[in-house]
C-alpha cells in the first residue's frame, strides 16, 4: 500500500475548512502538543469520518478511539443518529479496529446516496484497489 503511504497530507486550507464547519476535533497529549485528530463531513444526515489520525508514537493509547468516542457524543448532542465511515477491509488498524469501536460493515445493499458517492470518489483516486467497506455506528 506504499501508494497510500506516499500520499500527500491534506492542504492546510481544506483542514481549515473543516475546523470553520465545526467537523475537524485535535488530541493533544500532557503538554498541549497534538497527538491526533478527526475530521468528519455530514453525509445523508449522518457524521462520516473522512480521516482520523494518531502520531505512530501515540499509536495503541486509545487517541483514536477517544476522538470517535468524542465524536459520537456530539453527535448524539445535536440530534445525528449515527457515524459512518469508510476503510480498508483487512488491514487490522482499519476494518477490524472499527468493529471494535462499535461499527458494523454495511452490505452494498445498505448503501446511502452519499455514501454510494464517497465511494465512488474513493474509487476514481485509486482506492479500490485494496478491499473496502463502508460502516457505520448507530448511536
Amino acid at each position: 500500500m506504499s501508494r497510500i503511504a506516499d500520499d500527500e497530507p491534506l492542504p492546510l486550507a481544506v483542514l481549515a475548512g473543516y475546523q470553520r464547519t465545526g467537523h475537524a476535533w485535535v488530541a493533544a497529549d500532557s503538554t498541549d502538543v497534538p497527538v491526533g485528530y478527526l475530521i468528519a463531513d455530514i453525509v445523508d444526515g449522518n457524521l462520516h469520518i473522512e480521516q482520523v489520525s494518531v502520531h505512530p508514537r501515540c499509536a495503541r493509547r486509545g487517541v483514536g478511539r477517544r476522538l470517535i468516542d468524542h465524536l459520537a457524543g456530539h453527535a448524539r448532542a445535536t440530534g445525528v443518529p449515527a457515524l459512518t465511515l469508510t476503510t480498508f477491509a483487512d488491514v487490522p488498524w482499519n476494518g477490524p479496529y472499527y468493529t471494535r469501536c462499535g461499527f458494523v460493515a454495511l452490505d452494498d445493499s445498505d448503501l446511502t446516496p452519499g455514501l454510494r458517492a464517497v465511494r465512488q470518489r474513493e474509487a476514481a483516486h485509486g482506492l479500490d484497489r485494496w478491499p473496502r467497506l463502508c460502516m457505520r455506528r448507530g448511536l
